[in-house]
């Protein structure tokens, strides 16, 4: 039986500059697929009287939900091998920034 000290300590995980860089580059595009994701729900979710100002906030929204929605994704699916361009991320990505949008946009059908 061996003991606990004599086990070797797993390696840490060591990120390539390539991969930051890849990691960054992902970020980006779950900014701006939830930014489009934004734009897509003003064009589904139609209001009687829009006042200006709402693209802007939609394109936010969107794009805040894309960014946590991917992080959570990656850390849900993907947390030893952490990638911001993989299928968990993206689908996280996308999943809360279609909800979020459409949340804000079905709110404020119901206040007008």
């Amino acid at each position: 039986m061996a003991c606990a000290a004599s086990r070797p300590f797993p390696e840490p995980l060591v990120e390539t500059r390539e991969q930051h860089v890849e990691n960054w580059i992902g970020v980006v595009v779950w900014a701006v697929l939830g930014m489009l994701i934004g734009m897509a729900m003003r064009l589904l979710v139609k209001l009687p009287e829009e006042t200006s100002g709402h693209a802007i906030i939609l394109a936010v929204i969107g794009g805040f939900g894309a960014v946590v929605g991917g992080m959570l994704g990656v850390g849900i699916f993907h947390l030893q091998d952490p990638a911001a361009l993989s299928l968990g991320g993206m689908g996280g990505a996308i999943a809360l920034a279609v909800l979020m949008a459409w949340v804000y946009r079905w709110g404020t059908k119901g206040l007008i």
